[in-house]
């Protein structure tokens, strides 16, 4: 197993078809203790309890720096150590440029942005005390082509942010044997999407996708397993795209 004995945190985990939850599965399959952070505490609980025993469900707001400690606290006071930290927290919010409000933005960038800051934040401590650890950031592929799908600008702008804040982190904590690594991943299948387009729509995305489909949540799911493992154990600062060719460069 991949994973044997590793311990991992995995934020905004709880809902059932996301990619947090393929994520927490296949982490789990491959020997992990999971945490399943997530605002819904009882959600947290339920899928940590469904991924088996040895597993942990929390709650806590990854733009909160107190309610982030208070959950890192736990894991430590359960687990003794974090190996790996899935930053995949994130919300979007499919509008234009002059309809988005200070809200608007405060919200989209705090979850993702912020909440990968205060939660890498927290769980570095740990993995430079153990000399080791792997971070990974869900960035998007509108991070890189400017958007063009559902999330406004603002939610490029945040995955962007995304990108760059994994790149300096892998630069800075390298020297700990601490790896900074990111997904961008493509037009993925999840309940945030899937409602979101109409067979006319979604016949126009596939069409401009070289390998012919969508994105599961699992094909995300193995990308971060390979960045979480020691497969990847000479890999710090890249972005690993995962979009079936949508954007090749």
């Amino acid at each position: 197993m991949l994973l044997q004995g590793k311990v991992a945190i995995i934020t905004g985990a709880a809902s059932e078809r996301g990619i947090g939850r393929a994520t927490a599965i296949t982490f789990a399959q491959q020997g992990a203790h999971v945490v399943i952070l997530d605002l819904d505490e009882s959600a947290a609980r339920d899928a940590a309890s469904a991924l088996g025993e040895g597993h942990l469900g929390v709650a806590a707001n990854v733009a909160d720096q107190h309610q982030v400690k208070q959950a890192v606290d736990k894991v430590i006071a359960r687990f003794g150590r974090i190996d790996i930290l899935v930053n995949n927290a994130g919300i979007t919010q499919p509008i234009k440029t002059l309809d988005i409000s200070p809200s608007d933005y405060d919200r989209v960038l705090d979850v993702s942005l912020r909440g990968t800051l205060l939660m890498s934040q927290a769980v570095i401590p740990f993995m430079k005390s153990q000399a080791c650890g792997s971070i990974v950031c869900m960035s998007s592929v509108s991070a890189q082509r400017g958007g063009g799908i559902f999330g406004g600008p603002h939610y490029s702008a945040a995955k962007a942010g995304v990108l760059g804040l994994g790149k300096a982190m892998a630069r800075e904590f390298g020297p700990d044997n601490i790896r900074v690594n990111s997904i961008a991943p493509g037009l993925i299948h999840t309940d945030i999407t899937g409602g979101l387009m109409q067979d006319e729509c979604r016949h126009a995305i596939i069409d401009g996708i070289p390998l012919g489909r969508l994105g599961a949540a699992q094909d995300v799911a193995n990308a971060a397993l390979f960045l979480g493992s020691d497969l990847s154990s000479y890999l710090t600062g890249i972005t690993l795209d995962v979009n079936g060719g949508m954007l090749i460069h």
